[in-house]
């Protein structure tokens, strides 16, 4: 028995040497943390090690206090003690976000987690250009003084003296401020205490948000360095990495002035302010649109700064349509600089001198700490009859009367011949005339005989009928939406349809879709709302192929053909 018990207890060789495996390997099993340094300086980067046989580490909690930059994992396998050891090592560089004791918090690496550590922060030295250092940071503000809402350029430069194979330059934003980049990073070469510096410029926008102190802190830089035989003849060796801290800012923002005399509003901080009138007519026509645009130039403002240029009020004398205003930003040095373009249409309602007013824009001068105002002197307009009211020309009293409905350019095209003087060429060019009229209807009274004795045509309720006679094109019409005023369209519109009024346009058409646009048109010219691009934009969509005239409600079949045949597309 005692024989048989050691047998049932023995081990197998086979287990046993899985078990011999895999010991040293659970030894292994273990995730585990540290820092290169446990004390640094501010700007400087340290790097965090972390060893586990688990998953990749999960980064995230570090952002708080840690800018994270050059990760890197590495995996190693070996032999020892007769097993196969396997493990994983990930490193990461941080950069502080600030001073102080930190703390490395604890990260999840798979099913496992890191102790934290403990992080010391001592203030950088900064480094300047007369201490030959390797990288250095200048910091430039345009307005250390600025008021309140006020664009202030900033402008970070970063000199460095070897080639850098990577690199991350941050400028954090402060409190009590908006903070954003524009522009692109511009690049340069200088001289600088006799040592030659690559510049890399890149510009920022600050806003202070209230009044008081603002600390700007400096800017950050964190890199390294492509190597090379300077690097190490000026003391950068060793793994080629760069940081560079520049000087922390203080800005002292003013508020806005208590005075209600003095007060701007709405409130535009800005160093200058132009107006110029770019298209300032001195006369009109009465129904017809007159062109006035104006350009402002506006020294320290952005476009979300800029409030839209004023429209002018004429009350009952004319409508005025306001299109959107253009902006065009760009620098001048380091200051903003905002372009404004607007275009106004001024529909004058009545003959006579109409006075339209100038644009005035209040702003506040942050440089002589005054209040101002912009404007531009008032327009004249001599304001005559417009084409489409001016009275039309009455036919002469002729022996041979012509027919009442003969076309209207003929009778329009006649006009009284003066007292005392006979009118031979005139009776005899009606005469003409008469005569061509009788032909046409005596050709046309035996061409319908004829095709009734073939078929007689039926018209039918709702069928597409003949478009009325026209003298614009629709390249015309195409034209006039795109360049001219809305009066010159409702003139096209009018006489492709033969008809003086816009409402018998209307009545013709049987697109609902354009039918809807011109009521929209006539609420845009003689209401005074609507968007006058908008308009454009609807007008060249639904009359892009032409006007799309209505069938003819009812049709008296006499075997006559057309008087007027419908045109050939």
């Amino acid at each position: 028995m005692t024989g048989m018990a050691s047998r049932q207890f023995r081990w197998p060789l086979p287990v046993l040497a899985m078990l011999l495996l895999w010991l040293p390997m659970v030894a292994m099993a273990q995730t585990r943390a540290w820092l290169e340094q446990d004390s640094i300086a501010a700007g400087d980067a340290v790097t965090l090690h972390i060893e586990t046989d688990e998953g990749a580490p999960d980064y995230a909690p570090l952002n708080a206090d840690f800018a994270i930059s050059a990760q890197s994992s590495n995996r190693q396998v070996q032999w020892s003690n007769g097993g196969v050891q396997q493990r994983n090592l990930y490193t990461v560089a941080l950069t502080p976000r600030r001073t102080g004791t930190l703390q490395v918090p604890s990260l999840q690496v798979g099913s496992a987690r890191t102790v934290p550590l403990v992080l010391q922060v001592s203030d950088a030295v900064v480094a300047t250009p007369q201490s030959n250092a390797t990288a250095f940071i200048e910091t430039e503000v345009d307005d250390p003084t600025p008021y309140v809402q006020q664009s202030v350029a900033v402008v970070v430069r970063l000199y460095f003296a070897s080639q850098l194979a990577s690199g991350e330059l941050v400028l954090d934003t402060p409190s009590g401020a908006s903070l954003q980049r524009v522009g692109e990073d511009r690049s340069d070469v200088r001289q600088v205490n006799g040592r030659r510096y690559n510049v890399v410029e890149r510009r920022f926008l600050l806003i202070p948000e209230r009044s008081g102190t603002l600390r700007l802190p400096g800017a950050r830089f964190t890199g390294r360095s492509a190597g090379g035989f300077f690097d190490d003849f000026f003391g950068n060796g060793g793994d080629g990495r760069m940081n560079a801290v520049g000087a922390e800012r203080t800005l002292q923002v003013q508020a806005q002035p208590a005075q209600p005399a003095q007060a701007v509003q709405p409130w535009l901080p800005l160093h200058s302010l132009q107006l110029r009138y770019t298209a300032a007519p001195s006369t009109a026509r009465t129904g017809e649109a007159a062109t006035v645009m104006v350009e402002a130039i506006a020294n320290g403002a952005t476009r979300a700064q800029f409030t839209d240029l004023p429209v002018p009020d004429l009350g009952d004398a004319a409508q005025v349509f306001a299109e959107p205003a253009q902006y065009e930003e760009t620098f001048n040095g380091s200051t903003p600089r905002l372009k404004i373009t607007r275009r106004y249409s001024i529909v004058p309602r009545q003959v006579g001198s109409l006075r339209v007013p100038g644009p005035r824009v209040a702003w506040w001068n942050v440089d002589s700490g005054s209040a101002q105002q912009a404007g531009l002197p008032d327009l004249q307009l001599a304001v005559v009859a417009g084409r489409a009211g001016a009275p039309v020309a009455q036919s002469i009293d002729t022996d041979a009367a012509l027919p009442e409905d003969a076309p209207p350019a003929v009778a329009s095209s006649l006009a009284p011949t003066a007292p005392g003087t006979r009118p031979w060429p005139w009776m005899a060019a009606a005469a003409g005339l008469a005569l061509l009229w009788l032909l046409t209807l005596a050709w046309g009274w035996r061409r319908g005989r004829h095709a009734v004795a073939h078929a007689r045509p039926v018209l039918r309720t709702g069928a597409t009928a003949p478009a009325p006679s026209s003298r614009a094109s629709v390249a015309e019409l195409r034209r006039a939406i795109d360049g001219e005023g809305f009066d010159q369209v409702e003139a096209l519109l009018c006489s492709m349809a033969g008809v003086e009024r816009l409402e018998q346009v209307i009545e013709r058409l049987a697109d609902p879709a354009q039918r809807q646009t011109l009521q929209a048109l006539q609420q845009a010219r003689w209401g005074g709302v609507g968007d006058v691009t908008a308009l454009r934009s609807r007008l060249r969509e639904s009359f892009r192929d032409g006007p799309h005239w209505s069938a003819a409600t009812s049709a008296v079949d006499t075997g006559l053909p057309p008087l007027y045949p419908p045109r050939q597309p």
